[in-house]
């Protein structure tokens, strides 16, 4: 979206994707190349950003490139910072759901009212025809199994989130000859759920080398789609009010459905180049690794100046993050040399992460090539944010 005078006046809602780890992936959408990945302290900078230059936020939603509750610490953190920055701006969570029963009333409490679920089928046959993988927590299971478990975690996740006081929209991505026969019975089946709406977005292929739709390509486009999303519309009001959205949106990174954003229009905040984040430090040539303070060895929660140990976090063989040891931290008391030998002690590291550093330390420590970050929260999903979701070798594949 181009920046104008009419982007500062018309409401916004502005779409905030804070969420590295994706945990599916469509058969017939290309990978997630170079998609922006924001920290919760880097969104809530944008947003004041935007308030700060005239901007008018309607609505937040958490979304993508990843899903936000494959890494629900960070999705909660980043709910709670806007609230905090936007106590009466509505916030939602785009989502598949996996996850989401046993999250909805932490989202709740942290302030989402909203939960857009991602619902391409509710038969876990025609689920397996559309998903490449699914990977429920942090193990792979066979596809069919993984299927019966989306569709499970999906119905479980409407019930949850009405029961904890939120409102719940479904968004299909219509398949030509896959899910297309299909999407009354979803709408049939979330609206005895409990759910509100629908949006339908038609597909379309959205990179190069994504595997196509094995359908004929007059099909993906122009007269003959449109009469079939007409169709569908109709079938599918009989149960839930339904919206429409040609945005392309075949996983999490879905754009805000009309129904949540009203008469606002929707925009990515990072693709805005007048209130772009500062980017996130990455690996470079001889500093490979990410440093980082921690109490307990699960969370970044440690003030710089209150540590004696470091963790240094770094690519293994298979190019994915892990522990790769504890290094002792110069004693306290040595005045500024302090901060000049813990930068020479990670000289292979590209950032070091702690909850809270003074301003001098990080003045020194950045002179001395060593950026901090200040953050909080779980290690393994912060970690994975600064290499990008889990990006194996630096040729953007990303971690499942």
């Amino acid at each position: 979206m181009t920046a104008s005078a009419a982007t500062h006046t018309t409401p916004q809602t502005v779409l905030l994707p804070v969420s590295a780890r994706a945990n599916t992936c469509i058969r017939f959408s290309g990978a997630d190349r170079g998609k922006a990945v924001l920290s919760p302290e880097q969104a809530v900078e944008m947003l004041t950003q935007m308030l700060a230059q005239g901007a008018t936020i309607a609505a937040v939603d958490i979304a993508g490139p990843g899903d936000p509750l494959a890494t629900p610490e960070v999705t909660l953190r980043t709910l709670n910072m806007v609230r905090a920055l936007l106590p009466e701006t509505p916030l939602s969570v785009t989502t598949n759901g996996m996850g989401a029963a046993a999250l909805a009333a932490n989202l709740a409490e942290a302030g989402a009212g909203r939960m857009n679920l991602l619902v391409n089928a509710v038969d876990p046959l025609i689920t397996s025809g559309i998903y490449a993988w699914i990977r429920p927590g942090t193990r792979t299971l066979p596809l069919p199994e993984a299927a019966r478990t989306l569709v499970e975690e999906q119905a479980a996740a409407v019930r949850a989130c009405c029961d904890a006081g939120m409102k719940v929209g479904i968004r299909t991505t219509v398949f030509p000859e896959t899910n297309d026969a299909h999407v009354t019975t979803i709408a049939a089946t979330m609206a005895a759920l409990g759910a509100e709406d629908m949006t339908l977005v038609p597909y379309s292929p959205d990179d190069a080398d994504a595997p196509a739709l094995p359908v004929p390509a007059e099909k993906l486009g122009g007269a003959m789609m449109d009469e079939l999303m007409d169709v569908i519309r109709s079938a599918a009001a009989c149960h839930l009010p339904v919206f429409m959205d040609n945005a392309p949106a075949t996983d999490s990174s879905a754009a805000f459905s009309t129904a949540a954003t009203g008469t606002a229009s929707a925009c990515s905040a990072p693709q805005q180049a007048q209130w772009a984040a500062p980017a996130l430090p990455k690996p470079a040539a001889g500093k490979p690794n990410v440093a980082l303070v921690s109490s307990n060895g699960m969370d970044v929660d440690m003030h710089l100046g209150q540590a004696s140990k470091v963790l240094v976090y770094g690519p293994r063989e298979d190019g994915l993050p892990c522990l790769l040891g504890v290094r002792t931290a110069p004693e306290a008391g040595s005045g500024d040399s302090r901060w000049a030998q813990l930068a020479e002690m990670l000289h292979d590291c590209f950032v070091l992460l702690t909850a809270s550093a003074g301003s001098k330390p990080k003045d020194i420590l950045s002179r001395n090539g060593l950026p901090v970050l200040i953050t909080e929260g779980e290690i393994g999903s912060t970690v994975d944010l600064l290499y990008g979701g889990g990006k194996k070798g630096g040729k953007g594949k990303k971690r499942s």
